[in-house]
């Protein structure tokens, strides 16, 4: 039987295809458990762009398997049996901190993040902040270089340029004077450094794998999302670092198209490096059961642990929660620590952040407090790394610059710092940017610090960033062309998959 191509013909084949991609769409979407913004978002893509939308959520947007989460899960409820029961115990004993009125709000975050997370406060700290790539990464390799039993690294971006062979020689002459290097990377975020990168080092006794991918490292699943993004360093279980710098050379501004790179990072020698260990320990034995390698044991590693208790503080010391958050769990943790600080702020509140795509209880919380009269300040950077990102990004400070809020455009390079400050002692310094990909589709880490001099400290730094930036305004957003409003609508319909 011969069929006539006419265009009614071609019409009604068109018809039918678009409403099996809608039915296809809607069976994709909704067969696994999403917030209703992301999926509307995907709704749109798939519907919009058939065929293509679904080549894009074959990369981006299939969620965790569930023996993936099995497995994590079943990593933290081990480490919870072992240590967190009991020393929540003890940090309820004495009250969550002093029991001085200054401090209500810091042992509010504090029991919401035990409660979220198992967070364990630790009281005796000691940091140190740092701003500049070079400086942290000098210090860093200096501490590598020292150290006596272990070395436990974990990057989202561990490039194989010049700055990441600076710290793979110093983790290699580590492992050859018999220290255990263990290294933990995402493969996205580390696009073009391979295995082989990591040979020499293996071959020294070190051990290196991607996080939660298969024993066979040239097959690699096709997922955007799901990120390992937290940026750790555990030495001797006694020294620390988190943050927002990774391991490559643009972060130490060198590439010309961002300039001076701009973020923060905290070396914290005391308590709650053991609590970094934990953190790295669990995300790298949940990738030794698809790797087979060697499994860090927990026990051991906390068999004389004891938590020092408040009374035990020395004047500079500083109490600090390890908070994690992760697509495993639905406790947004991070998040929900930041809408505490935002939501019971008294006079301030200041934020850095790269991204500024805000779900609606922390954009809600933002307008909310700078209406009641709280300084709310946001500083975001005044240049794109992800375009779409930058114009989501655009229009959220618009909208919050016509509520109240102050958001400032950093002009000296780029700001990549994920820090917020308040009141006279509350701070947060890590890997989780304010948007949606941090709050639920990366395992991120921050510290949560309760301390008057390094709330300060990060307040001044906040300050002097002020110098270099411009202060937004509403006739700053009207004077852009159509064009670039255009952009900032359409990608805030995808901000909840950006």
């Amino acid at each position: 039987m011969n069929i006539v191509w006419t265009w009614d013909v071609i019409r009604r084949i068109i018809e039918v295809l678009w409403l099996i991609n809608i039915a296809f769409a809607v069976w994709t979407v909704f067969r696994t458990r999403r917030d209703i913004a992301s999926t509307w978002a995907w709704l749109l893509v798939l519907t919009v762009l058939p065929v293509v939308g679904f080549v894009i959520y074959l990369f981006v947007g299939r969620k965790l398997s569930n023996d993936d989460i099995f497995t994590i899960r079943a990593e933290q409820k081990a480490f919870g049996k072992k240590l967190v029961s009991a020393q929540q115990k003890k940090v309820r004993e004495h009250h969550l901190l002093v029991p001085h009125g200054k401090l209500a709000r810091a042992r509010q975050l504090v029991s919401l993040s035990l409660s979220l997370d198992r967070s364990v406060v630790t009281f005796d700290n000691h940091v140190q902040v740092f701003t500049d790539g070079h400086q942290l990464f000098d210090k860093m390799i200096d501490d590598i270089n020292q150290a006596q039993k272990t070395v436990y690294v974990e990057f989202y971006t561990f490039y194989a340029d010049d700055l990441g062979k600076r710290v793979l020689k110093a983790l290699e002459e580590a492992a050859k004077r018999g220290v255990i290097v263990k290294v933990l990377y995402d493969l996205s975020g580390s696009r073009g450094t391979t295995y082989r990168f990591f040979a020499h080092l293996e071959e020294l006794g070190g051990t290196a794998q991607p996080f939660n991918s298969k024993a066979n490292k040239r097959i690699t699943t096709p997922r955007l999302n799901y990120h390992l993004h937290r940026k750790i360093v555990v030495i001797d279980n006694q020294l620390g670092y988190i943050g927002g710098f990774n391991i490559g050379d643009q972060y130490l501004g060198v590439d010309p198209k961002f300039g001076y790179w701009r973020d923060t990072h905290l070396r914290i020698v005391g308590q709650a490096a053991v609590m970094l260990m934990v953190r790295f320990a669990m995300d790298w034995n949940t990738t030794c059961r698809k790797t087979n390698k060697q499994r860090i044991d927990l026990t051991a590693a906390l068999k004389d642990f004891e938590v020092k208790q408040p009374a035990e503080m020395g004047e500079d010391d500083v109490a600090m929660q390890i908070v994690s958050s992760g697509p495993d769990n639905d406790n947004f943790a991070i998040r929900r620590g930041y809408e505490s600080i935002i939501s019971s702020a008294r006079k301030y509140v200041y934020i850095q952040t790269p991204y500024l795509i805000p779900g609606e209880p922390i954009l809600e919380s933002l307008i909310i407090a700078a209406r009641s009269g709280i300084d709310v300040r946001i500083m975001i950077p005044c240049m794109p790394d992800h375009p779409f990102v930058y114009r989501a990004t655009e229009y959220y400070a618009k909208y919050l610059v016509n509520n109240g809020v102050k958001v400032y455009k950093y002009n000296n390079g780029f700001i990549h710092a994920k820090t917020m400050v308040s009141g006279n002692n509350l701070s947060s310094v890590g890997s989780a940017n304010q948007d949606y990909r941090s709050y639920r589709l990366n395992f991120e880490a921050n510290a949560f610090a309760y301390s008057e001099e390094l709330t300060a400290q990060l307040k001044q730094i906040f300050e002097e960033d002020m110098k270099k930036s411009t202060l937004l305004t509403p006739e700053y957003f009207d004077r852009q062309s159509n064009w670039r409003k255009f952009k900032q609508y359409f990608s805030r319909l995808l901000s909840p998959i950006l």
